[in-house]
């Protein structure tokens, strides 16, 4: 299939007529996903719109293989997660796919990365194996060719004397960082920053107790000096991220979508404003599933435009921005 239409797709016409390709493609060449249907007795050849289409659970990435391609995988990303659960893995035949996914979302909502100083403070991912928020951020920080983008890890004196330089030079930078170092920092050293966009991917990883999102980014604003807070939603099972300018609403990239599935009915879908489980449609998953129920709580708000308020009980908490809300 040519993914280049996937990054192409320009209203809801193309996207509905994507998704139908990549799902007749995934019900016969993902033995996961085959089965899945043959569970349900769906007959595949009745799927004609995005809205028949049934949603493969999440949980499927601890347990099995999830692949639509027969070619070799060339790399595993792996949850994060507490010492004793079982990880989600997302196996990766065509890296290609996911930078192109990456590199054209943070284009089309942040423009050329090559604009920005990136810095990275996430070191509770640089502390293991297999992060695909790693790698996507690393290729960000090589692709702005600026020497002053890297990761920081948690030496936090260095990253707020670079903070404090690039902000008195006038020059555009982002900041994404993991909750709780985000929360480490400024209970360090207060800023007032004038052209930095300051990212959070959520998680405080245990080391803090878990806080809601306006609590979280009232203390984040003000201790940076800056209006809003921005967040990434994303996760090892996706090639896709949603962003957030702040006020906690989401925004997909033009081949991302999300779904409120009733959580009393998995198959009927609520409107705008009322709140359930969130499907995602990644089309980037081409290799993979592109059709995911999540073990997330949302709403939808305008469209494509969703808020996320929590998990169901007794669901792993891992993954980047899984807040309580």
């Amino acid at each position: 299939m040519d993914t280049n239409q996937l990054f192409n797709i320009q209203d809801a016409m193309d996207f509905e007529r994507e998704a139908l390709e990549i799902f007749d493609y995934q019900s016969t060449q993902n033995e996961v996903y085959a089965q899945f249907l043959n569970y349900l007795k769906v007959d595949v050849s009745r799927v004609k719109k995005v809205k028949d289409i049934p949603f493969l659970p999440i949980q499927f990435f601890k347990s099995h293989t999830v692949l639509s391609s027969k070619s070799p995988v060339v790399q595993t990303f792996l949850s994060s997660g507490t010492t004793g659960m079982t990880p989600s893995k997302h196996h990766v035949t065509n890296l290609a796919i996911y930078e192109q996914s990456f590199k054209t979302c943070f284009d089309q909502f942040y423009g050329s990365v090559s604009d920005f100083t990136i810095l990275a403070l996430l070191p509770s991912y640089l502390e293991r194996d297999g992060s695909s928020l790693i790698y996507m951020v690393d290729a960000l920080i090589k692709d702005s060719k600026n020497k002053d983008s890297g990761f920081y890890l948690d030496d936090y004196d260095l990253i707020s004397q670079k903070l404090q330089e690039l902000n008195n030079r006038g020059e555009k930078v982002l900041l994404i960082g993991v909750t709780y170092a985000l929360l480490d920092l400024i209970e360090r050293e207060k800023f007032s920053l004038k052209n930095t966009i300051v990212m959070e991917t959520g998680g405080m990883k245990g080391r803090r107790k878990e806080m809601i999102r306006t609590e979280l980014h009232q203390l984040l604003t003000s201790g940076f000096g800056v209006d809003f807070i921005h967040s990434e939603y994303g996760m090892t099972e996706m090639l896709s991220q949603a962003y957030s300018y702040g006020e906690g609403l989401f925004k997909c990239p033009n081949w991302m979508k999300v779904m409120i599935r009733d959580t009393e009915d998995p198959m009927s879908y609520l409107p705008r404003g009322r709140s359930g489980g969130i499907n995602v449609i990644d089309l980037a998953n081409i290799e993979s599933c592109s059709f995911i129920a999540t073990q997330d709580l949302g709403k939808l708000h305008t469209e494509n435009t969703f808020e996320i308020l929590g998990r169901f009980d007794h669901s792993d908490i891992r993954g980047c921005n899984l807040l309580v809300q």
